[in-house]
C-alpha cells in the first residue's frame, strides 16, 4: 500500500478485519495496538467500530494506547505488568498466574471455520493478480522459449541431447523464482490467512502446491513441445513423461521445504537445490562411464540417468541402463525424495501428536482446579457455570453461584470478595 502513512494503513486493515467477520458469529477476534500510529481524531471511529463487531464476536484487545477510553467499553480488563509477566490482574484480582489466565480466557471449544467457493476464488484472485508470481513467470516462459525457438530451429538429428539440456535448464530457470519465493510466502500466509479468515494454513498450502505442481505441468508440456518443433526425434510419449518428472524430481525439494518446514528462506534455497546439484554429479549424465565404482551406483536414484539412457546417440554411451521397465524406474526415482519427506512428516507428525496429547491432559486437570473455576466465573460469568459442568470441574459449582452475586442490569457475576482498586504502577502495565 505505497504512498498511505502508518495509522492510514492500520485503519484500512482494521477496515477490513471489519467487513472479513461481518458475517460470521462467535469469532475470538485479537487485535494488536489497534490505535498505534492514529491520530485521536479517529478513535472514536474505531471505538464505533469496536462496539459493533463486539456484538457478535468475543474481541482480545492488547494496548497501551486510550486506555481509560477501552477500560469504560470492555467487559474484562487484564493488565499485565512490565516487571514481572509471569502474574497478572484480572478486573480487580491480583496476582493471577499468566498460564491459567490465558486458559481461563480460551472458554468454548475451538473455532472451526467452513470453507467454501469464496476462499478458492480469494486464493486465485491473490495468485493470477499482478501482484502475484503466476503472470510474471508466464511472461518469462514465453520470451525465453521464443529465444529457443529462433536459436534450436531445425536441430539435426545427432544433437538431441544439446537440445534436451538447452530445454531443460530454460525449464528450471522459468521455474525457479517460483519456487523460490514459496518460503516467504509461506511465512506471511500464516500471519495473514486465518487473521482475515479467507482460508485456514492448511487449505492454503495445499493450494499453493496444486499450483505449483501444475504451474510445472504446463512448463514441462511447453517443453516438450518447443522440443519437438526443432526435432523430431523426441517426440515419443516416453519423452513427455520423462521430462515431467525429471523437472519435477529437480523441483519438488523446495516445494516440501518451502511450504512444509519452518527453515528460513536461505536454508530452503540451499537445501531445496540439492538434487539439481547432486543431479549434476551423482547421475553420470554429464561423466557416462566415468567417476568411483562404487559411487557410482548413486545414479540409479536420479530421473535424469533414464531419460538420459533413451536418448539417441547417448544410450550407447550409458553404463547399466535398464533393459526394461525404464519409465517405471524413472517415475520412481522421481518420487525418492517426496516419499522421504512424507515419511519425515508421518514420524514428526507421531512426535508432535504424543506432545499435544500430553498438554491436553495437563490443561484438562488445570480447567478442573477451584482457582480456573473463580476465573471463569469472573470472566464470563453464569456462562462460565454451564461451561464448567460440561468439563466435568471437580468444584462444587453450586456453592461458588452462591458466593457470586448477579448483577441484573448485565447479568455478568462478579465475585464479593474482589475489590477493583487501581493499581499504583498502571504506568508501566499494558492493559489487555
Amino acid at each position: 500500500m505505497p504512498g498511505l502513512s502508518g495509522g492510514q494503513r492500520k485503519l484500512l486493515l482494521f477496515e477490513l478485519i471489519f467487513q472479513r467477520t461481518a458475517a460470521q458469529k462467535n469469532l475470538l477476534i485479537v487485535l494488536d495496538e489497534p490505535f498505534a500510529g492514529v491520530t485521536d481524531d479517529f478513535v472514536p471511529f474505531i471505538v464505533g467500530r469496536l462496539n459493533e463487531m463486539r456484538k457478535n464476536h468475543n474481541i482480545l484487545l492488547v494496548t497501551n494506547d486510550h486506555v481509560d477510553t477501552l477500560k469504560s467499553m470492555a467487559d474484562n480488563t487484564v493488565t499485565v505488568s512490565a516487571i514481572d509477566r509471569s502474574k497478572v490482574k484480572i478486573n480487580g484480582k491480583e496476582g493471577v498466574d499468566r498460564e491459567l489466565a490465558l486458559l481461563a480466557m480460551s472458554i468454548g471449544d475451538e473455532y472451526a471455520d467452513s470453507h467454501n467457493d469464496k476462499d478458492f476464488k480469494f486464493f486465485c484472485d491473490v495468485e493470477f493478480s499482478k501482484n502475484g508470481g503466476i503472470p510474471f513467470v508466464a511472461a518469462f516462459g514465453v520470451f525465453a522459449y521464443g529465444l529457443f525457438l529462433l536459436m534450436f530451429w531445425d536441430s539435426q538429428p545427432g544433437s538431441e541431447a544439446l537440445v534436451l539440456v538447452a530445454a531443460g535448464i530454460i525449464s528450471f530457470f522459468i521455474a525457479n523464482p517460483y519456487f523460490l519465493q514459496l518460503c516467504d510466502w509461506r511465512i506471511f500466509m500464516i500471519e495473514e490467512a486465518e487473521a482475515l479468515l479467507h482460508s485456514s494454513k492448511s487449505m492454503n498450502r495445499f493450494l499453493k502446491m496444486c499450483l505449483a505442481i501444475t504451474l510445472l505441468v504446463i512448463i514441462s508440456t511447453v517443453q516438450f513441445g518447443c522440443q519437438n518443433l526443432v526435432i523430431d526425434t523426441l517426440n515419443s510419449a516416453y519423452f513427455y513423461f520423462a521430462i515431467l518428472f525429471d523437472n519435477l524430481s529437480l523441483m519438488v525439494a523446495i516445494l516440501c521445504l518451502g511450504l512444509y518446514t519452518d527453515l528460513p528462506d536461505q536454508q530452503v534455497q540451499i537445501l531445496g537445490g540439492m538434487p539439481f546439484l547432486f543431479m549434476i554429479f551423482f547421475s553420470t549424465t554429464f561423466s557416462p562411464g566415468a567417476g568411483l565404482a562404487g559411487l557410482k551406483n548413486l545414479r540409479y536414484l536420479f530421473s535424469r540417468y533414464y531419460l538420459w539412457c533413451e536418448v539417441p546417440g547417448v544410450k550407447e554411451g550409458m553404463e547399466g541402463c535398464p533393459e526394461q521397465y525404464n519409465l517405471l524406474y524413472l517415475v520412481l526415482a522421481a518420487l525418492f525424495v517426496p516419499f522421504l519427506f512424507a515419511l519425515y512428516m508421518v514420524v514428526r507428525g507421531c512426535f508432535r501428536n504424543v506432545h499435544h496429547e500430553k498438554a491436553a491432559v495437563s490443561r484438562r486437570e488445570s480447567m478442573k482446579s477451584m482457582a480456573f473455576a473463580e476465573l471463569q466465573v469472573e470472566l464470563f460469568g453464569e456462562k462460565a457455570l454451564k461451561r464448567l459442568q460440561h468439563i466435568g470441574s471437580s468444584v462444587d459449582l453450586q456453592k461458588l453461584a452462591s458466593s457470586f452475586d448477579v448483577d441484573s442490569t448485565s447479568g455478568s457475576i462478579r465475585s464479593t470478595t474482589f475489590t477493583n482498586k487501581e493499581s499504583e504502577d498502571e504506568d508501566d502495565a499494558e492493559s489487555v
